[in-house]
């Protein structure tokens, strides 16, 4: 593989893509499993592949719309949905998890309806749903390292705040912290995570690159800081051994992308029983933060 990644270009930008999605979903990941929040990354990854699905339509009647990356536009939903999410989590403040659902089945249903509009799949909405090695550009590979330096800028930068707000957010905003647009901030950057990653691990699966690197950190890390360097270690050998593999085998890197990760996981898990230690509770892992 290593001489077709010198000759190939677009093998180059789904490597450096892969790299930069394996740091950033585990990282967001940390924060999202903390607070309990996993099926967001759901919901939006949905409501991602409805503005995905919009561009493809109306891209058929505006000839201008058509050398443009649906990728922006995907983004653009993902943003709003997850703005009108938190809306909603203030709105219903005895009832915040019905947020979700409300997005998940809204982006589903948009979704549908515009896929059937566009005269249902086509080759490059298929892409998006399962991540395409091929389909990552040198537009893409840019797009994504600004979303990526952004993000992480603003992590390093409010670490401490969502750090308080993670674990204990009515104390965290009588301490002063404005929780309330860092919320907001916060879930943007989720979106803009999730919207990203969609080229490589595909919008039905990205959730899982949320989500698994970080189930397996808990399991092996002893602080929550540890937590961030094995959740991105688990997530970026999932990633390029999910690459390569895809690579050699002709199969979607979405999917072995997951696989690997959840490969992971299963040996962390049978690893700890086999050496008779106990399975790490999230409870336990929070209170020895």
């Amino acid at each position: 593989m290593l001489d077709s990644f010198f000759k190939y270009e677009f093998l180059q930008n789904a490597f450096f893509v892969g790299l930069m999605i394996g740091f950033l979903a585990p990282v967001l990941g940390v924060f999202i499993v903390v607070r309990k929040l996993a099926l967001i990354t759901d919901a939006l990854s949905h409501i991602t592949l409805t503005g995905i699905a919009f561009h493809l339509l109306i891209a058929q009647s505006i000839v201008w719309l058509q050398p443009v990356n649906p990728l922006y536009m995907g983004m653009c939903f993902s943003v709003a949905g997850s703005l009108f999410m938190e809306k909603l989590r203030h709105i219903y403040t005895a009832y915040q998890e019905l947020a979700v659902p409300i997005i998940l089945s809204s982006g589903i249903g948009l979704g549908v309806v515009f896929i059937s509009l566009a005269d249902g799949f086509n080759n490059d909405l298929f892409n998006y749903l399962f991540g395409s090695v091929i389909a990552v550009t040198r537009n893409d590979l840019w797009t994504i390292a600004f979303v990526a330096v952004a993000i992480t800028g603003l992590l390093l930068f409010l670490y401490k705040e969502l750090l308080f707000l993670s674990f204990d957010e009515e104390q965290a905003k009588v301490s002063g912290i404005p929780g309330k647009w860092i919320n907001s901030l916060f879930i943007i950057m989720t979106a803009l995570v999730i919207a990203s990653s969609m080229r490589i691990v595909g919008i039905l699966l990205v959730s899982s690159l949320m989500i698994l690197p970080v189930a397996a950190a808990i399991q092996l890390a002893k602080s929550f800081k540890q937590m961030f360097l094995y959740a991105v270690l688990i997530g970026e050998t999932s990633v390029i051994t999910g690459l390569v593999s895809a690579f050699y085998l002709n199969l979607a890197p979405g999917g072995m992308i997951v696989i690997i990760a959840l490969t992971i996981l299963l040996v962390v898990l049978f690893g700890r029983k086999l050496a008779g230690l106990p399975l790490q509770t999230f409870r336990k892992k929070v209170q020895s933060v």
